[in-house]
């Protein structure tokens, strides 16, 4: 049998009853799919359910062949070593056992006819760009981006039928980015990937849309709990490229079937309004008529009631039809993707030009990495900080919010400021979205938190949701709006790879954000396209543990 993945009305609630998935089908077959959607669609959940880290709550999946799984947040226990994370540890020390002389039985039998498991695992670390690692290293040695990699190369190892990555890019260098692109483009197997990475889904064969739609908008679709939410996968043939020019030539005959519908509406809208205005004079005629008594009384009577039945029959089709126009309505409404943009107005962020903002001077910090003299941030500016993996992006922005003490020298900042971390950790769990955003501006009132969190897109009942339900565009968005709204308003703001999570709408949707914002601007990242949407005046590059100044054409550094 082929290796395949085949769903079954598969549905998945949280233990607060959330729905996420319901009344799901969906198969995956050979070659690579790009599964996308919106946050919140349920994409990660799905490669969970797949992968046996959930258990649906109704439905199946059948999955034909090993399962690799690359989740979203890798951890790996930094103790271990590169061997044992490979999951190759014991057949090496078997091989090494048999080389040394040791002919027991059972070293032959963990080895198996793994005889090369060795060579393979660093022939595959090298294809990685890990081959400078070795396997006798500690995981605690090498950086986020690397773990990253190296729990890839374990599942390369394993030759899985089936493949899984879930945002593998998240944490990636532009050098990492890279590797992990060939090893995608050669992938022979079944794969399923999730990501916002535009260049990683240029290299898959399909494109399947996790859409969440009404239970109405499709006749074969199950209500979920509480007028819940369906699953519905829509296939696009070729990758991300083919993918836009379909949804933009769907999107046109949307918008037409709209327009249309629109005008239908509003015509039965009229039909009915004038039907009623004709069953009003024929009622008063009839009235008169009965009034002054020019017929027998069984006539008029019998006529009257005639009248009637023909005046509800009447009122009765044209009531439907305007029902019929409302649903046509509804449904082209439903076809057309309205991806919500954030607007907000930030003006206390505002920060004069040329007032000093941020003073780093013979900075030290911690793990080695140093700014050598001083370094000033002016004004409004807006400052991109990139680098490999491990340079000491993170640790200078931390050492500026004041989470890691510098070894030596000093970093001050002149106005209030707020740090957004990669780990997103500045949310509490057990609270509420409008809870978290009250915890940052303890002195305003409820209405204006849900107010200004509309603004966010957490409208309603969104804004009750606990944190921890959160998807994790979701979640990002709260915690961007958490620290916004935050009181005194930030006027230096410091985010941590910010499009790590992010679907392309919701990339859209901080950009938006963003432009609101008046005050002074750090970012690290690797997304280049991200970086210059939100109008970058100065980029600095952290490598070899120096914090340099470069131009904007030295920002692609080589691979």
């Amino acid at each position: 049998m082929s290796p395949s993945i085949t769903c079954t009305s598969l549905s998945f609630t949280w233990p607060d009853g959330t729905p996420v998935i319901e009344g799901l089908d969906v198969s995956f077959g050979p070659g690579r799919t790009g599964l996308i959607g919106v946050n919140g669609a349920g994409k990660s959940t799905l490669l969970k359910l797949i992968a046996g880290e959930l258990t649906p709550t109704g439905g199946a999946v059948r999955v034909a062949g090993e399962v690799g799984y690359l989740p979203q947040n890798v951890t790996l226990d930094t103790a271990l070593r590169v061997d044992e994370a490979l999951g190759i540890a014991a057949r090496r020390a078997a091989l090494h056992a048999i080389e040394a002389g040791d002919v027991a039985e059972e070293h032959f039998e963990t080895v198996g006819d793994d005889w090369d498991v060795e060579e393979r695992a660093l022939a595959t670390l090298g294809e990685l760009g890990l081959g400078h690692i070795g396997l006798d290293r500690t995981v605690g040695e090498v950086s986020g981006g690397e773990s990253v990699l190296l729990r890839l190369a374990a599942l390369l190892l394993r030759r899985p039928d089936v493949l899984l990555l879930d945002e593998p890019t998240n944490n990636l260098d532009l050098y990492a980015r890279r590797r992990l692109y060939t090893a995608v483009a050669d992938w022979p197997g079944v794969m399923v990937v999730v990501s916002h990475d535009r260049e990683l889904l240029e290299l898959v064969d399909q494109i399947a849309d996790l859409r969440r739609v009404s239970p109405a908008a499709r006749s074969t679709s199950v209500e979920g709990g509480g007028g819940g939410r369906v699953g519905e996968v829509v296939w696009y043939g070729g990758n991300f490229s083919a993918y836009e020019e379909a949804l933009a030539v769907e999107q046109e005959a949307a918008e037409r079937m709209v327009r249309a519908a629109e005008a239908d509406f509003r015509k039965q809208k009229r039909e009915l309004a004038d039907a009623q205005v004709k069953l009003a004079r024929r009622k008063r005629y009839g009235q008169r008529m009965w009034d002054q008594k020019r017929e027998p009384k069984i006539v008029m009577g019998a006529r009257k009631r005639a009248a009637q039945e023909s005046a509800g029959k009447h009122r009765i089709l044209h009531e439907e039809r305007l029902a019929g126009a409302r649903e046509r309505l509804d449904e082209a409404v439903e076809a057309v993707r309205d991806d919500d943009e954030i607007r907000v107005d930030l003006p206390y962020t505002a920060v004069p030009p040329g007032r000093t903002v941020l003073t780093l001077l013979d900075l030290e910090l911690a793990y080695g990495a140093r700014v050598n003299g001083g370094f000033d941030l002016r004004g409004p500016e807006r400052v991109a900080l990139v680098g490999r993996n491990g340079a000491g992006k993170t640790t200078l922005l931390r050492t500026i919010a004041g989470e890691l003490e510098p070894v030596s020298g000093e970093a001050t900042a002149h106005v209030p400021l707020r740090f957004l971390p990669q780990r997103l950790d500045v949310l509490d769990d057990g609270l509420t979205v409008a809870e978290n955003v009250a915890r940052f501006a303890p002195d305003a009132t409820d209405n204006r938190i849900r107010a200004r969190l509309a603004r966010f897109l957490f409208r309603g009942a969104r804004a009750d949701r606990k944190a921890a339900t959160l998807s994790g565009g979701e979640r990002f968005r709260a915690a961007l709006a958490a620290l916004l709204l935050a009181e005194p308003a930030p006027q230096l703001l410091m985010l941590d790879e910010p499009t790590n999570n992010l679907d392309m709408a919701s990339a859209r949707q901080l950009t938006t954000a963003l432009e609101s914002y008046e005050g002074a601007l750090i970012v690290a990242s690797h997304d280049l396209p991200f970086l210059e949407s939100i109008g970058i005046t100065r980029w600095l590059l952290m490598e070899e543990g120096e914090l340099k100044e470069i131009t904007t054409e030295a920002v692609g550094y080589p691979a």
